[in-house]
């Protein structure tokens, strides 16, 4: 509710900005056209997740890993990062957040292991793992709509592919370190997920499974996405019609980001431009390319990572600089609660499933992360 309510303030805002001229039509048009299927994508790969969810497909997922570990604590870890980093790279850092979070907790307490460890590994692969590819982060089907050549996965790894691999190595070392020697060795089995109908089961993990390999083949991500939340919605339309609502649409987020894109394009109208060129600097080499990333994280944890990323994507002028912005606002907003939507999502999650997190332990843990991601990350762009 409150996501909406300040994207309502944004909406108003910017309708002022166009009724006074500020904003002129044509720009805002220009606006419309680059965003509508960024926003069709979110809907869809939301709607597609969160019936899979509903399908019992994530929780028995989690189950096959938890059995193929057979009761080694050590291997569960590895296995579950396997798993938050799959689901981040194809589904995004929003699902991560909000599906595979109850998931993986309920999974760990079922097997008596302590569930805030595999909670964090979630929530910061979330946002370290959203570097991977153009479908993984909002943030990153702008920055590759931006580079030209529509939504190109090959081109967007061989950009970010190396600091991508960094931010997640980096998340897993220090979060190992930090968790892993606390839980036991080994654990009890549990029992295998209830399943209502193991038949929509298979549907929607046929479906999802498709739709992987269809996100990076070089179609406009809303394509695949479509029609792959189409055949869900008509297999529940089938079985469970009652699992259907408009609850599924995210309507918080939409109105969001959209009150943010039409507010943010009023702003550069206003000359933000002019402003965010001054701290983002220039040039391509290294302590460039380092200040561009530092200055992002530092307005993501400010603000948040999207009106950070288009607040300064005009300042990015080349690939190299579009890479290092990214990472400032993917990797490095993991040191505040509001840095990114994922984050204030997964935390939700947690309070609804009687986890008490402490936001001291995310700030720390965030602050020896990020700045190792933002130093190490950005080396790639100038080898």
């Amino acid at each position: 509710m409150t996501l909406a309510i300040i994207g309502g303030v944004l909406w108003v805002l910017g309708i002022i900005a166009l009724l006074t001229g500020v904003f002129p039509a044509d720009a805002a048009l220009a606006v419309a056209d680059r965003v509508w299927p960024i926003l069709l994508f979110v809907v869809a790969v939301t709607i597609v997740a969160e019936l899979a969810s509903k399908a019992g497909l994530f929780d028995v997922v989690a189950a096959r890993l938890a059995t193929l570990a057979r009761g080694r604590t050590a291997l569960l870890w590895v296995l579950v990062v396997a798993l938050a980093t799959v689901a981040t790279a194809f589904l995004s850092l929003d699902t991560t957040a909000v599906l595979l979070t109850p998931v993986v907790v309920s999974m760990a307490v079922a097997r008596r292991l302590d569930p805030l460890p595999f909670a964090f590994v979630t929530v910061v692969l979330a946002n370290t793992a959203s570097l991977v590819l153009p479908v993984s982060n909002l943030t990153n089907l702008l920055a590759s709509e931006a580079l030209g050549g529509g939504h190109d996965p090959v081109a967007f790894l061989t950009l970010l592919g190396p600091s991508a691999l960094i931010a997640i190595a980096v998340s897993v070392i220090v979060l190992t370190l930090v968790f892993l020697r606390r839980l036991p060795k080994t654990y009890p089995n549990a029992a295998s997920p209830e399943i209502s109908d193991r038949l929509l089961l298979r549907v929607a993990a046929v479906v999802t499974f498709a739709l992987l390999p269809l996100l990076v083949v070089g179609l406009e991500p809303w394509m695949p996405a479509t029609a792959a939340a189409v055949v869900l919605v008509a297999a529940f339309a089938w079985r469970a019609p009652r699992a259907l609502g408009i609850r599924l649409v995210p309507w918080s987020l939409l109105v969001f980001a959209g009150g943010l894109f039409l507010a943010v394009g009023a702003l550069e109208a206003l000359g933000i431009g002019r402003i965010t060129a001054v701290l983002a600097g220039s040039g391509d080499d290294l302590v460039s390319l380092w200040q561009l990333a530092g200055v992002g994280a530092l307005a993501a944890n400010g603000i948040n990572n999207l009106p950070a990323y288009l607040a300064l994507e005009s300042a990015a002028g080349s690939p190299a600089r579009l890479a290092a912005l990214l990472i400032g606002v993917n990797a490095g907003p993991i040191v505040t609660p509001w840095a990114s939507l994922a984050t204030l999502l997964w935390h939700d999650r947690l309070v609804a499933a009687g986890i008490e997190v402490r936001w001291s332990r995310f700030v720390l843990l965030g602050a020896v992360i990020a700045p190792l991601i933002l130093f190490l990350g950005v080396l790639p762009l100038v080898w």
